[in-house]
């Protein structure tokens, strides 16, 4: 689709290097809130932009592309996962999807440990218990957390972020452990010294640790449901900086509040910002408001892949980062 200036509608506020890129490269329409798109919003832009540049926070399902009018021949994904946009549905109305993999790796890794020592080492009450001014200083038995050198650590989902984490995890002195639909190359696994199960359950059932970061898909929903959070032992810890979907949060709430679980460091939920209340009163969980990509040069990284899928599609050849029905 030879165009050098394609009609582009981008649907939240982007760092501003990366906007004042796309209106020198297309004609773009830039969000001047910070919020959301309604629905109907979403559905008036697809109808008059050739490319649409969404966030996670955008639903793209079926009946809004339904929607789309004849002019809409890509959306640019800001971001890795894709699991908001019904690729499929895209796909048959001739509609092609990219998205920018790869970017978030290293900040999502540096979170997940930021996460597993927050949990393990009750920074966020030493933290709350200096700024109210209530510390009455050092005690040989206060504020007693676990290291995590010489730990168990079980990943789910051995990707980029999971290689990542793993060699982060490494340099703390921890043991790798990991669980994914397909065995990493021997080299791989010897260059991380991870060793690889077959059974999910067999896994969570010996790890000190269990990291999530897995994208969600219709196999992995509920993948961590209140079965297999009953094998977690009670010393045990959760990160999830993936997708909350992934993990049941209902029956992760309950075993944390019966003490069946020692802790969960969680940057991601179920239900998007709609947080289940009893998990927010929780002393031995640490929740983040998905932060785990957000470093400035991450989202201007985003914004620069995002940019090279349009430009490549607007020369007329298929975007680098294109994705397909059943690839993540």
């Amino acid at each position: 689709m030879p165009n050098s200036r394609l009609s582009v509608v981008v649907t939240r506020r982007l760092p501003d290097v990366v906007e004042t890129r796309l209106k020198e490269l297309f004609d773009v329409e830039l969000r001047e809130a910070d919020t959301p798109m309604t629905r109907e919003e979403l559905a008036d832009a697809m109808r008059r932009a050739d490319v649409l540049v969404p966030t996670i926070t955008d639903d793209i399902d079926a009946s809004l592309l339904a929607q789309a009018g004849e002019r809409l021949k890509l959306i640019a994904n800001y971001g890795a996962g894709v699991d908001h946009i019904d690729v499929h549905s895209a796909r048959q109305r001739g509609v092609l999807v990219s998205n920018t993999p790869g970017v978030v790796t290293e900040d999502t890794a540096d979170m997940v440990i930021a996460l597993m020592l927050a949990v393990t080492r009750h920074i966020p009450q030493g933290l709350a218990e200096m700024q109210a001014d209530k510390w009455q200083g050092w005690s040989p038995m206060s504020h007693l957390g676990t290291r995590i050198g010489g730990k168990r650590l079980g990943i789910l989902g051995m990707g980029r972020i999971g290689q990542a984490v793993a060699r982060r995890a490494r340099a703390f002195g921890m043991q790798i452990h990991y669980h994914n639909r397909r065995r990493l190359r021997p080299e791989v696994e010897d260059a991380l010294e991870a060793s690889w199960w077959e059974s999910l359950d067999q896994m969570i059932a010996r790890m000190d640790v269990i990291s999530v970061n897995c994208p969600h898909t219709p196999s992995t929903f509920h993948l961590l449901n209140a079965r297999r959070l009953k094998l977690v032992k009670p010393s045990a810890v959760i990160v999830n900086t993936s997708r909350g979907e992934v993990i049941d949060e209902n029956a992760l709430t309950r075993g944390l509040r019966a003490g069946e679980i020692a802790g969960a460091g969680l940057d991601v939920f179920e239900h998007g910002h709609r947080i289940n209340p009893r998990l927010r009163e929780l002393p031995n969980v640490v929740l983040l408001p998905h932060m785990g990509s957000a470093t400035l040069e991450g989202r201007v990284e985003m914004g620069e892949k995002v940019i090279l899928n349009i430009k490549t599609f607007a020369d007329g050849h298929r975007p680098p980062d294109q994705v397909l029905p059943g690839m993540l």
